[in-house]
């Protein structure tokens, strides 16, 4: 073989090689099993943040449980995705700890807004609690700053707006949060 064939033959086959890497992206993300997305620690933290709250509480002193959709702390009139599966999270969380939560949106009166889910506002609480039977609702508002979504969420007895427990926590503004944090129209 001539050495002009050879230095080709070398070529094509460093080129096929570094083709086949290409083909391989390093990159991809991968997708997580069923296992692991149970597991995740966005879930965990959540249902720990909502078990802190009810943990060593009589269930039927604090219950029936309204949640209510945890909202911007910079307008408490504005929710996004997060803070609806924070609040779903919370109601199931607390429901597996054996507290009375009642669904609000399978009740017609409670006002949902369109793109931010239902706000519950402290001049409204005690209307609906009242026709929830509720005694506590959980109420919480969350904050980007940096690198991180801190959340503040407070278990409130409705007749007396009594704080009977509170917990903060922060979750990291990685890429899964930081596509829940967004609202349709707003940047981040």
């Amino acid at each position: 073989m001539s050495p002009r064939h050879a230095c080709m033959v070398l070529s094509l086959a460093a080129l096929l090689g570094l083709g086949g890497c290409a083909a391989t992206p390093a990159s991809a993300p991968m997708v997580p099993t069923y296992d692991q997305a149970l597991a995740h620690p966005f879930i965990k933290a959540n249902r720990d943040a909502a078990r802190a709250l009810v943990v060593g509480l009589p269930p039927l002193d604090i219950g029936p449980v309204l949640v209510a959709t945890v909202v911007d702390v910079n307008d408490l009139r504005v929710s996004s995705p997060l803070g609806r599966t924070l609040s779903e999270q919370y109601a199931s969380a607390i429901a597996a700890a054996g507290v009375d939560v009642r669904e609000m949106k399978l009740r017609g009166e409670v006002f949902v807004r369109e793109q931010t889910g239902e706000l519950l506002l402290s001049r409204e609480i005690k209307d609906i609690a009242h026709s929830h039977h509720a005694r506590s609702v959980l109420v919480g508002t969350y904050s980007v700053a940096g690198n991180v979504v801190y959340i503040s969420i407070k278990l409130v007895r409705t007749d007396t707006s009594q704080i009977l427990r509170g917990y903060d926590y922060a979750l990291p503004l990685d890429a899964e949060v930081k596509r829940l944090v967004r609202r349709p129209g707003a940047e981040l």
